[in-house]
């Protein structure tokens, strides 16, 4: 029976080449992480990434963050004129809890090189950053507040009714939340006609160029925002699946807006945890009803047009809080458990890094079943995992590539100064 599983090597960013020649012609290029602490997954995605910008013209990268923040870091890597402004003090924009997670040394070298890329190029082909989340509910309506305000009449009254029917719950999702849960009364109906105002008028405009259209495109992102942080909020307290749901599918449905925007040849790369980019449907996540973006992204594109890239790593360190909201440290991640994808892996290599394909691990028969394949929230208790963050996975479905460290060191956190409102606790689901 063959047990010694195929592999390549990953010391350098020129192992990547037989990963840049799989990936081929696909529009949608997803690249995963086991945890949102460690620093091997950013800076592995940041060498894949600019290839993929230089070599491939993906035009822009969206990852697992909040929409207004990172239309921020966007705004600054595309700026006209070269800004003595640090990459580090723009990450500052990311300062609610986890603030490592986009506020951290190795999101500055990316940021840097993006804008170093971006000032030769006309506007309209400069690579953008964006966020395709969910949770930005206040902070999205504060801006089409701006916005409209600043446009004139058309939206301006709806937008005023929905921020005043928030605005008893001391801008605290988790307490409008509890509020309207189990009640008739909400604001569901307020950001719906917020949002079909905010379409009705900036249909309106007519913006020369992908700038000006990216800038109609804010509006309504921010208003899309709402309307489904507000449905996303209401599901949480209920509980189950739901709420999973609608974060992913307004994830998706952000991804596919982007497209749009920057037209029908255009590539996007896909910064999310594994739990999203990995397709829901071979793990137990399709037992719970779970959709996520890796299956959504295939189902919409087609399977030949989207190339999912899991990351994971066997020990180490990370940086993770032990309760939500809880100050970050570093904590070490202890070796993988045994009858684990992770331990598989740190057997058949020794200690080695290494790059994997689906297409040559099919029919293997140490992975014609599930495995337990390591999961790490920014909530992480290395004491008890023994006894969770596992998900059973069937790993030549779930991804097309792994790209696999047997030693990972935790992510390098900037000294943000973090904002008093954090967001509600996501527990069991923080990633």
């Amino acid at each position: 029976m063959k047990t010694t599983l195929p592999t390549h090597p990953l010391r350098s960013a020129a192992d990547l080449d037989p990963l840049m020649q799989a990936i081929g012609d696909a529009r949608v290029v997803l690249l995963g992480e086991a945890s949102h602490g460690t620093s091997e997954y950013y800076t592995w995605r940041t060498a894949l990434s600019k290839r993929l910008i230089q070599e491939k013209g993906f035009q822009f990268i969206a990852v697992e963050g909040d929409w207004p923040d990172c239309f921020e870091v966007n705004a600054a890597i595309k700026e006209k004129a070269e800004s003595d402004t640090p990459a580090s003090r723009v990450l500052r924009t990311f300062n609610r809890w986890p603030t490592w997670m986009w506020g951290n040394w190795e999101i500055t070298a990316l940021v840097e090189w993006l804008r170093q890329h971006n000032r030769p190029l006309p506007e309209e082909k400069r690579v953008g950053f964006y966020g395709l989340d969910v949770y930005s509910l206040w902070e999205s309506l504060q801006e089409i507040l701006h916005y409209v305000e600043k446009q004139g009449d058309g939206a301006v009254q709806a937008a005023h009714k929905a921020f005043q029917c928030f605005e008893p719950y001391s801008e605290d999702p988790q307490e409008y939340a509890q509020a309207v849960a189990f009640v008739s009364e909400d604001c569901e109906d307020e950001v719906t006609e917020m949002l079909r105002a905010l379409r009705k008028q900036v249909r309106e405009l007519q913006p020369d160029g992908l700038p000006a259209q990216e800038q109609k495109f804010n509006a309504e992102q921010n208003a899309l925002v709402a309307v489904n942080a507000e449905r996303y909020y209401r599901a949480m307290i209920k509980g189950g699946s739901a709420s999973w749901n609608v974060r992913d599918r307004h994830m998706m449905e952000t991804l596919t807006r982007l497209l749009d925007l920057h037209g029908p040849d255009s590539k996007a790369i896909i910064w999310e945890h594994n739990t999203h980019i990995g397709d829901a449907r071979y793990t137990d996540m399709r037992d719970d009803q779970m959709v996520n973006v890796g299956q959504l992204a295939r189902e919409t594109y087609g399977r030949e047009n989207v190339f999912a890239v899991g990351f994971g790593s066997y020990q180490g360190t990370v940086i993770a809080g032990k309760k939500w909201g809880a100050t970050p440290e570093v904590m070490t991640v202890p070796e993988a458990r045994r009858s684990s994808w992770e331990y598989t892996l740190h057997q058949q290599l020794k200690g080695d890094n290494a790059l994997l394909f689906s297409d040559e691990l099919r029919g293997h028969p140490l992975l014609e079943h599930t495995l337990g394949h390591r999961a790490i929230g920014v909530v992480y208790r290395p004491e008890f995992e023994q006894f969770g963050n596992y998900v059973p996975t069937l790993i030549p479905e779930r991804y097309d590539a792994f790209l696999f460290f047997d030693q990972t060191h935790a992510l390098h956190a900037l000294p943000t100064h973090e904002d008093h409102h954090t967001p509600p606790d996501l527990y069991p689901w923080n990633y």
